[in-house]
């Protein structure tokens, strides 16, 4: 019951960053919890939400889903802008060590931080991805001026970077302590141990000649010295890394596009999880738009597996009654504390303003009745609504066992949409969770590149399916570089050809990644599947 109630934990504090945005946050871990559900259940096999697809047997996939979530809405936002990534250029390298000095200035959020990087990943399921968004939780929380964060601040960048650092070490107590792997990479770890003839448990804690407690130190000391290393080779080629950013966008769309489509298929092999990329891109960018936090979606998706079945083992062990544990209340008492936390500082800030504003219209305007509100946020609401009441009735047939979690999460989805819903219906909008600050495009522009792009993008799936991964490269590259981005001659066939040897040479040939073959060429005989 802890580990729910730890993995609901994580949830709820990184939903409670999106400010004002508190109810969206939620639904989206709600959200991120149902995704979780698409796939065989691990215990009865029966299909859920698969709709007879057999690439979704077994879930969705991370990889596509983190990539698809944030890299094509960025891919969109950088053709937007119409610019390099970097929106100033860098000049001396002196701010680097203004880093290292921050670093210090807060040594005791990057000690907190990396205390709950260590403590989190030794939960066998709690990878680094959970911790860096704990980690970035409690930095914005324990911040005293958190409007700062995803603007700059330091702090986000101190905080979830001391966190991952950490991970590993924590991951790595279970292993070798317990024999119980805490992640993927450390199953892995764990069989070459098996394979040499050593035996992760208290042999690995137990000095010679009975244990193997100077390799359990070798591989602590190997991670601080790798660490060393590692800093000394960022800043070694730094100088060279900062100029990939003022790179012009549109050189970079292509091989951004190609990367994300290689990197999803790579992960099972499959077609699909390409697709998958694409429907992900679209669901984050409207998100991004809308004002919708996307990291609790996110976290719920991870947590979602761990988040089932723990709730199963409870409620299969205790019933009802693991509610009242111990360990389950404490956790309850916590995650209230930090809803209540940000709610009242805001009430505070809130009523601060109000005292200190002196314009009387505007206290006017606001107690003036709402009118009904009937656009793209309220329309949003109202599909999220529509899919957990779907989510819902599809899970009638599913029996006891494997419709449980996705009644634990589509009934607090779908009464927390609702109150979406009516807070956008009535006009009583939370301010943009993202928090990002508004673009120098014209609206006109920004809407005409908007579709320009997303029509880029599409095509190049397009070519993906048609020509198969290398071909399409080659072709949508040098289209995109010479109609989309009217480059010159020499640099769009430059970097067409680059591209087209960067898949085939490293991907295909060296790497063996099975590709499918183009179903053009399949049609015209020149592949076969």
């Amino acid at each position: 019951p802890e580990f729910f109630m730890l993995a609901l934990l994580g949830i709820t504090f990184v939903a409670s960053l999106s400010g004002e945005a508190l109810v969206k946050g939620l639904v989206a871990g709600c959200l991120g919890l149902w995704f979780a559900t698409i796939g065989l259940d691990p215990v009865s096999g029966i299909q859920r939400y698969t709709f007879g697809q057999l690439f979704l047997w077994d879930g969705i996939g991370l990889v596509p889903v983190t990539i698809g979530f944030f890299a094509i809405p960025e891919v969109i936002d950088l053709a937007v802008q119409g610019s390099s990534i970097a929106k100033v250029e860098v000049g001396r390298l002196g701010g680097v060590w203004q880093g290292v000095r921050d670093t210090f200035t807060h040594w005791w959020l990057v000690l907190r931080c990396s205390a709950i990087g260590t403590f989190i990943a030794i939960i066998p399921g709690m990878g680094a991805a959970t911790t860096q968004w704990l980690a970035y939780a409690h930095a914005v929380q324990s911040s005293p001026d958190r409007e700062r964060f995803g603007r700059g601040a330091v702090e986000g960048v101190l905080g979830p970077g001391a966190a991952n650092n950490s991970t590993l070490g924590g991951s790595l107590v279970t292993t070798v302590a317990f024999g119980v792997p805490a992640s993927v990479t450390m199953a892995i770890l764990m069989g070459a141990f098996l394979i040499q003839g050593l035996v992760p448990g208290p042999s690995m804690l137990t000095p010679a000649p009975k244990g193997h407690l100077t390799l359990t130190l070798s591989m602590v000391w190997t991670i601080v010295v790798s660490n060393v290393i590692t800093v000394a080779v960022c800043f070694l080629f730094l100088k060279q890394l900062v100029k990939i950013t003022q790179i012009r966008g549109a050189l970079l769309i292509p091989f951004i596009l190609m990367l994300v489509a290689v990197g999803a298929f790579a992960e099972k092999n499959v077609f699909e999880d390409v697709l998958i990329v694409l429907l992900f891109g679209a669901l984050g960018w409207v998100m991004a738009r809308l004002g919708w936090p996307r990291p609790p979606l996110l976290l719920g998706l991870v947590l979602g597996p761990l988040a089932e079945n723990k709730l199963f083992l409870s409620t299969d062990n205790y019933g009802i009654a693991w509610i009242a544990r111990p360990g389950v209340l404490i956790l309850f008492a916590v995650i209230a504390i930090g809803f209540l936390v940000p709610i009242v500082t805001e009430r505070r800030r809130r009523r601060r303003a109000a005292a200190a504003a002196t314009v009387a219209p505007d206290t006017a305007a606001a107690r003036e009745p709402r009118a009904m509100l009937l656009d793209g946020e309220t329309v949003f609401s109202a599909v999220i609504v529509a899919l957990f009441a779907w989510a819902l009735w599809q899970s009638r047939t599913f029996g006891t066992r494997a419709g449980l979690f996705p009644w634990a999460v589509g009934v607090p989805g779908i009464l927390l949409g609702l109150g979406q819903l009516a807070r956008d219906l009535t006009g009583r909008r939370e301010t943009r969770a993202d928090g990002e600050p508004a673009s120098d495009v014209p609206p006109d522009v920004a809407r005409r590149r908007s579709i320009e792009i997303c029509a880029w993008i599409a095509g190049f799936w397009v070519a993906f399916w048609l020509l198969g991964f290398s071909l399409a490269t080659l072709v949508a590259t040098f289209l995109y570089l010479k109609v989309g981005a009217r480059e010159r001659w020499p640099i769009t066939i430059l970097l067409s050809v680059f591209g087209f040897a960067f898949v085939y040479g490293l991907f295909e040939k060296a790497l063996g990644v099975p590709f499918p073959p183009g179903q053009l060429l399949v049609w015209l005989g020149i592949a076969s599947n």
